[in-house]
């Protein structure tokens, strides 16, 4: 009895890599594309034309160079288009080189950011900019796996670098890319499945194109609500040909009020920094934030929002309550130093920026 048991688990266990095989060939079955191989090629061309004839005129496509490629995919990491063409324009002007990015104070790196939020982001280029320079003599790796190695650079970031800069034929996958792919193949992907979706349907021969006109294509057409299916270069070929059924419903935004001093003199402001372990902007600087109200009525009043919240900013004229972790600024020198989004947009509104 115990030889039989014996025989069977040894039976059993070479059995093993061959189930596992079988299991690895049912996932890849089980995400294989709608598309006949015709097909496919058929939907890169319609794109790739499309994209040739339509695509925006943006400041960062008028080059390959990986320095100015990463800079724009970093800035446009969770931010939209129009908020950041300003923005990258006025960077490359302090920094037009990787080199000078190297070179450049952190303080300094955080001013030209200021605006466009989520700043460990300039942190980690600052930090990645520093690698390449010390380690690399100033060149990007052209690989994907070496540009993963630099701080702040993961799967999609390395993808994209790789394809536009390098023509490295691997694809990438944002929230635009995921939509064009969930909606042409008409099924929800997720995780691995939608990496090997965009990979399968990747133009080798231009990577950096295809994958620029997928993520055009999600942001301009194939759009979260209402796309326009009619000006579609794949409509024929799109399995749903609008939006795919919702799954859940979107968090509920919350509402805060929160209440500033501005408080200047003798053309300076006062600013206070936030602490160096803030966990949100740490080291940055804002106007000083009050209990409530304060004096008659606010000097205005105006919206903000971050992720999940909505702010109604009151602004008093008055002098801050406390002044020890603050100084004061002039006005003159404001656009140098590395302000909260929220301070900015205060500023700009008092007609100080």
């Amino acid at each position: 009895m115990a030889a039989d048991t014996a025989s069977c688990a040894q039976e059993i266990h070479s059995l093993l890599p061959l189930s596992r095989k079988l299991g690895n060939v049912k996932a890849r079955q089980s995400i294989q594309s709608l598309f006949s191989v015709p097909q496919q090629r058929r939907l890169r061309k319609n794109i790739l034309a499309w994209y040739d004839l339509h695509h925006r005129d943006l400041p960062w496509r008028a080059s390959h160079d990986p320095y100015r490629v990463w800079l724009s995919e970093i800035m446009l990491q969770q931010t939209r288009v129009a908020a950041v063409i300003e923005r990258y324009l006025e960077f490359l002007r302090c920094f037009p080189t990787v080199e000078k990015l190297a070179a450049a104070r952190e303080a300094s790196v955080l001013a030209a950011w200021s605006g466009l939020g989520y700043y460990r982001r300039a942190r980690m280029m600052h930090a990645a900019a520093k690698v390449i320079v010390r380690e690399c003599a100033g060149k990007f790796p052209a690989s994907e796996e070496g540009l993963r190695t630099l701080p702040g650079i993961g799967r999609y970031t390395a993808a994209a670098i790789s394809s536009i800069a390098f023509n490295v034929p691997v694809a990438v996958v944002d929230g635009n890319v995921e939509r064009v792919l969930q909606r042409v193949e008409g099924k929800r992907l997720a995780g691995e499945e939608l990496w090997t979706a965009a990979n399968r349907l990747l133009d080798a021969k231009r990577p950096g194109d295809f994958n620029q006109a997928m993520m055009e294509l999600g942001a301009v057409v194939c759009t979260p609500r209402a796309p326009t299916c009619l000006t579609c270069p794949v409509v024929e070929l799109c399995a749903t040909r609008g939006e795919l059924a919702p799954i859940r419903k979107a968090a509920r935004q919350q509402r805060r009020e929160i209440h500033y001093a501005l408080d200047f003199r003798d053309g300076d402001v006062f600013l206070a920094r936030r602490a160096q372990d803030a966990s949100l902007m740490p080291g940055m600087w804002e106007l000083p934030e009050i209990a409530g109200e304060c004096g008659d009525g606010p000097a205005f009043t105006l919206r903000h929002s971050i992720t999940t919240t909505d702010y109604t900013v009151r602004v008093w004229r008055s002098a801050a309550s406390s002044r020890e972790f603050g100084k004061w600024i002039p006005i003159g020198r404001l656009d140098k130093v590395a302000l909260t989004g929220l301070a900015r947009k205060v500023l700009r509104k008092a007609g100080m920026l």
